[in-house]
């Protein structure tokens, strides 16, 4: 993992520590006297929800060391992270006291900002790359024993993503589609009438994102030689999520 993906990572993990932390405290006074919410909302077979959350899209550049005619050679990076907005809906199926499967489909919207460099004259050229995502995550959620009136617990799964944004004749353009490894971790909070759920999440690309047959720039070989520098573009997003349920 490079720098800023570490960086994205603890940001978001000292974020949910504070909720968690925040939570905490104000649970802590009157403990004695205070009733557990919703004792029964785990019992449920299915149950439904949703979702709102922020989330950063970043991508993993590996060249082939392609030179040009003219002795170019082109270097692509992301340089920063930029955050995007997701919403989700919730369908959660009990499988025992501990597991649940997870089905949470939504959109994802966000953007990259692309910089390519060619190695010797230090010529630039800057991209940013929009998606619309319809994703389709499946998740196996495990739950530790609940604690009053929260309940902490991590998840392991799959999601598949399609991108509907319209992607004109630029430098780079994506696949359409892509597959996602997904692992993260939250709490359920029991609330009076609803559980919220902070909860963070790490999506690793499995395949290479990035098109490279690109009859539309074929008579643009300024454009072409960027997508030609590059073995491959892999995919992968940090999500930070709020779950009503």
């Amino acid at each position: 993992m490079n720098h800023r993906f570490l960086t994205s990572l603890r940001l978001l993990s000292a974020l949910m520590a504070l909720i968690i932390g925040s939570h905490g405290d104000l649970s802590g006074q009157n403990l004695n006297d205070k009733l557990m919410n919703r004792p029964y909302a785990d019992l449920r077979r299915w149950h439904l929800g949703f979702s709102v959350g922020i989330h950063t899209q970043d991508f993993t550049f590996t060249h082939n060391g392609f030179t040009s005619e003219n002795g170019e050679q082109w270097f692509v990076e992301q340089p920063a992270f930029q955050p995007g907005f997701c919403v989700n809906g919730l369908i959660d199926y009990r499988l025992g006291t501990y597991f649940n499967l997870r089905f949470t489909p939504g959109m994802y919207f966000g953007n990259r900002d692309i910089t390519m460099r060619e190695y010797n004259s230090g010529a630039e050229h800057r991209q940013n790359l929009k998606s619309a995502l319809i994703v389709l995550p499946f998740d196996l959620k495990f739950s530790g024993l609940r604690y009053r009136n929260s309940r902490p617990y991590i998840t392991a799964g799959v999601m598949p993503t399609f991108n509907v944004t319209k992607q004109n004749n630029d430098y780079l353009r994506t696949k359409t589609s892509d597959f996602f490894l997904t692992c993260g971790f939250g709490c359920d909070f029991y609330l009076p009438y609803f559980k919220f759920n902070p909860e963070i999440k790490f999506c690793f690309g499995l395949g290479d994102n990035l098109l490279h047959d690109r009859p539309d720039i074929a008579e643009e070989p300024e454009k072409l030689i960027i997508t030609q520098s590059l073995k491959k573009a892999v995919s992968r997003m940090v999500v930070l999520t709020f779950y009503f349920e």
